[in-house]
């Protein structure tokens, strides 16, 4: 089964930071790709060795991103 999730990248410093907020499942690293492949392999372990109940607590189906205008300063 496959199944589409939500990636953030973004950057923090001097790497990139990862993100699916599905799972709530992070990582990170030097590059932009290294953090995309990284978050991939975080992902594919987890669905390795999570159990199913494990999964499905922390499974957000409905993740909705938008953007905002607000007044800063």
């Amino acid at each position: 089964m496959k199944k589409q999730l939500t990636a953030f990248i973004e950057r923090e410093g001097d790497g990139y930071v990862s993100l699916f907020p599905e799972l709530n499942i992070a990582s990170q690293d030097d590059t932009i790709a290294k953090a995309h492949e990284n978050l991939r392999e975080v992902l594919e372990l987890f669905f390795e060795t999570a159990s199913p109940e494990e999964i499905q607590m922390r499974l957000h189906e409905e993740v909705y991103v938008t953007r905002l205008e607000v007044a800063v300063g």
